[in-house]
């Protein structure tokens, strides 16, 4: 006879992975807004910001300069964060998409374009990706952020 507390355990662990596989393959229901009004997500995000990113995309959001001007390689320079550039255009999901993996070709990019911008997938987890999104989003003014937000959460 099997001990019972081997067969709750055993039942135990099937719920939690088989509750877990069915978690994480569902698809999203709905696009989730990054909200900066997360004061303690937005600071953690500036520091990762500062040390990731503020290199090209400057240590006040403001971009490279001249960044709507391609370099002789063909290249742009990396845009503002702020309101200026164009990043409050895009939704969450994109941007997520882009800091992930670079601007890819065909999926984030037009196709054949060539970028700068490298891929944090093996550097920042989701979580330093939302911080750093909210932070950028903290900078913004009400409209801009307003116009994001439904751009973000609108129905694909």
């Amino acid at each position: 006879m099997v001990n019972k507390k081997y067969l709750l355990a055993g039942l135990a662990i099937s719920f939690i992975s088989i509750s877990g596989l069915w978690f994480f393959s569902k698809p999203a229901s709905t696009p989730t807004f990054i909200d900066p009004s997360d004061q303690t997500l937005v600071m953690q995000g500036k520091k990762i910001y500062a040390n990731n990113c503020a290199s090209c995309h400057g240590a006040n959001l403001e971009g490279q300069p001249n960044w709507r001007v391609r370099l002789s390689n063909g290249r742009l320079p990396a845009p503002p964060h702020d309101v200026t550039g164009h990043t409050w255009h895009h939704s969450d999901s994109l941007l997520i998409d882009i800091i992930k993996n670079g601007l890819v070709p065909g999926r984030t990019a037009p196709a054949g374009y060539q970028s700068d911008m490298p891929a944090y997938n093996s550097i920042l987890s989701d979580e330093e990706i939302w911080a750093v999104l909210a932070y950028i989003k903290s900078s913004w003014p009400p409209k801009a952020l307003q116009a994001q937000k439904e751009m973000t959460l609108k129905p694909h």
